[in-house]
């Protein structure tokens, strides 16, 4: 057994070691580079960041006792080796690979949109002094977004008993009176809301929660997660590709995966006081542990690494489109809708905002830089944004 002061010490301890080989001038020239070469002068354990919508923290655990002055054991040791040097490999725990995992994508997907924007993301590292920290990416005002945001999260500590019962009520076997139980969740959220009214509002989340044991085994385990589609202005040829694209990544899986997760998706995502859908949907799903760990990994992982190919195509179409000053004012209207499904009826969300030493800023980082509200508005008959309603009343089956 061996004693840690906090987790922030060891992290410290492997960014002098990172850092060791760089001046001062090369670290500032590598910072105004790409993301890639900013990133990775980055130590392992502060490459993660924060949930967007809360999700990351509605699903946290932890693994280790990384509380102020706790024991570890040597396994525990070895795990914190790994994740400062970086080397994680196939036989590394779950927690690992999924973290890993999540950084990779977060660094492409940022590259990919920088490049379609031609403004550079903010990047805000962060740390949870409950247990974890982050890297959010955020683009304000940007020449195609308006917002975006891509941002990683790990976060670890004790869960707390609303939370104990909350996953009760999900016919998890926990016993409130057994805790408290270590927990870990590491997870991508994105949010992307171009300037545009033509081009849509996407979402991606994809997450992996533990429950531990005492020595660092999973307890209960399972991964979450999906991506939706939100248009102010509905093309059937996008909705469809969407869909289409997403289907194919489940078909490689499990041929139930899509109608399964395309119905949970629209369920989901429904604002019961205005009954209509937030978008057109997607996939949806959570407390997936139907399959073993390793095939759900690889599901998953071609669920994040689909994201580029299912939304970029759109965006490119309609990014550039004549839109009209109505046509704003309608894509603001649907903003609206937007905000009140996050801060209403989003899971996450609330869970996020009542967690002990949640990072705000990033819990709200989904939410549209601009959004507006009419009294008693309702579209012109027979008109685009009429036809929108009336598919958000009615989900439909795109493919």
């Amino acid at each position: 057994m061996f004693r840690v002061a906090t987790r922030a010490s060891v992290l410290r301890t492997g960014l002098l070691r990172n850092l060791s080989n760089f001046s001062s001038s090369s670290i500032q020239s590598a910072a105004s580079s790409s993301f890639n070469k900013r990133i990775n002068l980055l130590p392992w354990g502060l490459l993660a960041a924060g949930a967007l919508s809360g999700f990351i923290y509605y699903h946290q655990y932890q693994t280790l006792g990384l509380k102020n002055k706790v024991e570890c054991s040597a396994l525990d040791q070895d795990i914190r080796i790994v994740k400062l040097t970086g080397e994680v490999t196939d036989s590394s725990p779950m927690r690992l690979r999924m973290e890993q995992f999540v950084k990779s994508l977060q660094r492409e997907i940022v590259s990919e949109l920088e490049a379609i924007d031609g403004k550079k993301f903010q990047i805000d590292t962060w740390e949870r002094a409950e247990g974890g920290d982050g890297i959010s990416c955020v683009l304000q005002e940007g020449n195609v977004f308006e917002k975006a945001g891509v941002l990683v999260s790990v976060v670890y500590g004790q869960l707390p008993t609303a939370a104990v019962l909350q996953m009760k009520s999900r016919n998890k076997d926990l016993d409130p009176a057994d805790g408290p139980f270590p927990f870990f969740a590491s997870g991508i959220s994105i949010v992307l809301h171009p300037h545009n009214p033509m081009a849509p509002t996407v979402h991606l989340n994809y997450r992996y929660f533990e429950i531990g044991n005492e020595d660092g085994t999973p307890r209960i385990w399972w991964f979450g997660g999906g991506s939706d589609l939100t248009p102010s202005y509905l093309f059937d040829e996008d909705a469809t590709h969407f869909h289409r694209t997403l289907k194919g990544v489940c078909d490689k899986h499990d041929l139930s995966y899509y109608p399964k997760f395309k119905k949970w998706c629209d369920e989901y995502f429904y604002l019961k006081h205005r009954q209509e859908a937030r978008g057109i949907g997607g996939i949806f799903f959570d407390d997936l542990d139907d399959k073993s760990p390793e095939e759900l990994f690889k599901f998953v992982k071609d669920c994040g690494r689909g994201f580029l190919p299912s939304y970029i195509p759109i965006l490119k179409r309609r990014k550039d489109m004549p839109f009209t000053n109505e046509e704003k004012k309608w894509q603001q209207l649907r903003r609206g809708r937007y905000v009140e499904f996050n801060l209403v009826w989003d899971r996450g969300t609330k869970f996020g905002l009542h967690t002990p030493g949640s990072r705000i800023e990033s819990i709200l980082a989904s939410l549209p830089l601009t959004a507006t509200w009419r009294y008693n508005h309702s579209p012109s008959a027979n008109s685009s944004e009429e036809r929108l309603v009336e598919v958000l009343k009615t989900p439909k089956d795109w493919i």
